[in-house]
């Protein structure tokens, strides 16, 4: 996919493979996977609406952070209860700019952001970050995943490394959850059902 997004020099990078679970059959199979939405059940509950997919793509010896924020922050969905699997497709780690967690800030509610003034990936910035603990990194191989809620205060360091970092989110939420957004057009009932057919089902 990058390789093809990079053959049509329109100027999107590494980062504009965005919700292409509406147009690619291999990642819609992965937010529909059985053990991929197992996990997620155990936190939002049997009916699953798959809203966003999103590859985050750091090649090696990128400069730019992720500050810390919330994901819920750049969201107009409501109320916050969308959970994000963060798929590893290449080894995460320190040196290559693994995510980091703050752990506990998911219960602080919304957290005050200002913009960042340094290079980065994503514009916001939560203010007083380095007062509210040791950041968990959230370190995985290939084909490993992890879970996160749409209110933990998360960002990763630059890849100071000469390998690429790679990793495929797949974002949930519970079919009550509304929006008030242009995002979250492209939706799958990816397990049980919309009882109020809110949602948008895309076919494979």
């Amino acid at each position: 996919l990058l390789d093809k997004l990079k053959s049509l020099e329109d100027g999107r990078d590494q980062n504009a493979i965005n919700c292409y679970h509406a147009r690619c059959a291999g990642i819609w199979d992965l937010a529909t996977h059985a053990k991929v939405l197992d996990y997620v059940q155990d936190i939002v509950g049997p009916n699953i609406v798959c809203w966003a997919t999103h590859y985050f793509c750091k090649l090696g010896k990128d400069e730019k952070i992720v500050p810390y924020h919330q994901d819920a922050s750049y969201w107009g969905v409501t109320p916050a209860r969308t959970v994000t699997v963060w798929l590893a497709i290449d080894d995460a780690d320190e040196e290559n700019g693994a995510m980091k967690f703050l752990p506990g800030t998911h219960k602080r509610g919304h957290l005050e952001w200002k913009e960042t003034l340094v290079p980065a990936a994503l514009p916001q910035e939560i203010v007083g970050a380095r007062d509210m603990g040791e950041p968990a990194y959230d370190v995985l191989k290939s084909g490993q995943c992890s879970l996160h809620a749409d209110m933990l205060a998360h960002g990763s360091d630059a890849n100071t490394s000469g390998r690429r970092r790679c990793g495929l989110t797949l974002r949930y939420f519970p079919p009550y959850v509304r929006r008030s957004c242009p995002y979250a057009i492209d939706t799958i009932i990816a397990r049980g059902e919309d009882p109020d057919g809110y949602w948008l089902h895309v076919a494979r």
